[in-house]
Order: C-alpha cells, then structure tokens, then sequence
C-alpha cells in the first residue's frame, strides 16, 4: 500500500523529465555547439537574410585537452540557425583571435608538440567559419604561423580585423 502512493508522485516526474527539452548539435557541427529548438518564438527568426557575426576569442582554454568555450558559442550561433530554418550559406561567422588563445589555431601536430594532446579546437577552426589570428598576437608571442590549422588567416592585427569585418556587413558579438 505504502508503494502505490508512490505512483501518483513517480508518474509526475516521469511526465517533467519527458517535457524537458534535449539540446542537440548539428547540421553544421556535430561534435559540439548544442542547442535547443524554440518551437513559434514570438520574435520570428527572418530565414531570407543574411546571418553575419564576428566572435573575438582572447582566451585560451583552461585546458589544453578542452574545446574553447568561445569556439562552443560559435558553433552554437552556426547550429542554432541552421536548426531553425536558415540557408547554410546564409549563415556567416567570423572568428578574431588573439591573446592567449592564438597558441589554439595551432595546426594538429604542432598542438601536439605543445600540449601532448589533439587539438580540441580543429573541427571548429574548419567549420567552414573564418578564423582570424592578430597578426601582432602571433608575432608578441612567438606562435609559428606556418604550423597554423588549415584556414586560419593571419591579419596585421585582431583591430584591423574586425575593421575589416564591419565595413563587410558583420556585426561584432556583445558576449
């Protein structure tokens, strides 16, 4: 008897768990950038314009054998549009890297000579998303830029970089 009035207590939670929602990755990267979907949002998501932001990434992770978690939020921005209906190639990210973490756009076998693991980062960097190392980053902090990751760009500086970026239509990531 004890037991069967555990049911009615067992059934409600069983009923929020099925409720809440599960973030998922993808189409654009699978390995990371989850997202949940946002069934009819009152602020509709326009799926015939052009998606253009630039992400500045300072930071390196705290662990070489861990992903950025700045990279994560621009994977999440790739994903989360595409999820919702935008074109792919309506889609536009722009990374600025500089600071510490411009030792990660470190091609893998560099990464490896450095921090005895893959690098964590390379999905990203190949994501078809533009990757930007500061020209003066690289230089200040003696980061070879011939062993960087397939189509990490080198530009004069991560200023002149988002510069550039502006008069080109992106808009800079508050966060």
């Amino acid at each position: 008897m004890r037991y069967l009035s555990l049911v009615p207590a067992l059934l409600l939670l069983a009923a929020a768990a099925s409720a809440q929602q599960r973030s998922q990755s993808g189409p654009i990267i699978h390995s990371t950038g989850a997202v949940y979907a946002v069934p009819s949002p009152d602020f509709e998501t326009a799926r015939d314009q052009e998606y253009k932001v630039a992400f500045e990434i300072g930071s390196a992770s705290p662990s070489p054998d861990r992903l950025n978690v700045s990279l994560n939020t621009v994977a999440r921005y790739l994903n989360m549009h595409a999820q919702a209906g935008v074109p792919a190639d309506q889609i536009h990210a722009a990374v600025v890297v500089h600071g510490t973490a411009g030792w990660e756009m470190l091609d893998d076998d560099a990464y490896r000579e450095r921090h005895g693991v893959e690098n964590p980062n390379s999905e990203l960097i190949a994501s078809g998303a533009q990757v930007i190392l500061c020209g003066q980053t690289a230089a200040g902090r003696g980061i070879p830029t011939d062993r960087l990751a397939d189509g990490v760009q080198l530009s004069l500086s991560a200023m002149t970089a988002f510069l550039v970026l502006q008069e080109e239509g992106y808009r800079v990531n508050p966060w």
